[in-house]
């Protein structure tokens, strides 16, 4: 399981966040919760996203190698 870092603020009645490893994932709720939630499930869909884009680029003929930090 991956792990990633929100970062979180409150203005002007709203919570922003964003993860700080991806951009354009990002969220806007009205509880701090909820933005956790939306984060969450934007940046599950762009890895999906960003995977899927990957393997289809490759067409045929690739290897898929894990890679750690």
């Amino acid at each position: 399981m991956a792990e990633f870092t929100a970062v979180i603020k409150r203005s002007d009645g709203w919570w922003y966040g964003w993860v700080e490893e991806v951009p354009g994932v990002n969220a806007q709720e009205r509880s701090r919760e909820e933005s956790i939630v939306a984060l969450r499930e934007c940046l599950a869909e762009a890895l999906e996203m960003n995977r899927r884009d990957a393997l289809e680029s490759a067409e045929e003929d690739y290897t898929e190698e894990p890679i750690a930090l």
